[in-house]
């Protein structure tokens, strides 16, 4: 049976796992699924079509699955899919999808949000990903595994972030960054490669520096237009996978252009 203490309320039609816990004077609603070995601190509200995987763990006064902060959002059913293992610290709040955008806001597994993150309808995000105190995700959101945001951060909607990737404490990032991209600045700039974020995931030297001469080549010289660099690149460095990766990003379609160096050549 779950642990569920008596201030807390739960609404008749909430999935709640034998192991769970619910702490004290959390709200969890009728459509709400919490996993095995989920845990609620105290003073949560859980609403929506909201699922919460399995070890996930949630501090005070969270606000998770209530409807979204869109003034085109007119009722319609959407969902919020948590997955294992995440840690959600106190004030954060994660909203469900819209129309406008398939119903769904999904997280990955073994994330980290700390105090008042925010993220918004209609994000996908990752495994692995680390998001500091106050950063934000505005709608439609695109965020790769093991991407990391610093505290105060802020991304503007429909914007990608690629695998890997490393956005700077205090930035605002209008544009698309790069798998393996170190951005920072009041409007986000490309400032080189999150190799130290790379060495601790265990990439060779060789995958580095095969993505460091990839990236000499796309971003700092003038040889030709971008789309031309792209191909020079594609054609050098095959089968390298971070060079890969990052190929594979830039050739997607997207409505946000791509984060460039403050010196580089957009092309």
């Amino acid at each position: 049976m779950s642990d569920i203490h008596p201030t807390a309320v739960v609404e008749p039609g909430a999935t709640i796992a034998a192991s769970a816990k619910i702490g004290p004077f959390c709200h969890i609603g009728k459509f709400v699924t919490l996993g095995e070995n989920v845990e609620l601190l105290s003073h949560i509200a859980v609403s929506g079509h909201t699922s919460i995987g399995d070890g996930t763990r949630i501090f005070p006064f969270a606000s998770i699955g209530h409807e979204p902060q869109d003034l085109k959002y007119k009722g319609e059913q959407s969902r919020l899919v948590i997955g294992r293992n995440n840690v959600i610290r106190e004030h954060v709040t994660m909203n469900p999808g819209t129309e406008g955008g398939g119903l769904l806001t999904q997280v990955g597994d073994n994330c980290l949000f700390m105090v008042a993150v925010h993220v918004a309808h209609d994000c996908i995000i990752g495994n692995d990903v680390i998001m500091a105190n106050n950063a934000t995700l505005a709608g439609h959101v695109r965020v790769g595994d093991f991407a990391v945001f610093g505290g105060l951060s802020a991304v503007h909607q429909f914007v990608r972030v690629g695998a890997y990737a490393m956005v700077g404490g205090v930035t605002g990032v209008e544009r698309d960054v790069i798998p393996y991209g170190s951005v920072m600045g009041n409007r986000a700039a490309l400032a080189g490669l999150n190799i130290v974020g790379m060495q601790r995931r265990g990439f060779s030297r060789e995958e580095m520096q095969g993505l460091r001469n990839a990236y000499q080549m796309l971003f700092e010289v003038e040889n030709g237009t971008f789309a031309e660099r792209v191909e020079s690149v594609a054609g050098k460095f095959a089968g390298v996978r971070p060079v890969d990766d990052v190929l594979a990003f830039i050739r997607q379609d997207s409505s946000r252009g791509l984060c460039q160096p403050k010196t580089g050549n957009g092309g």
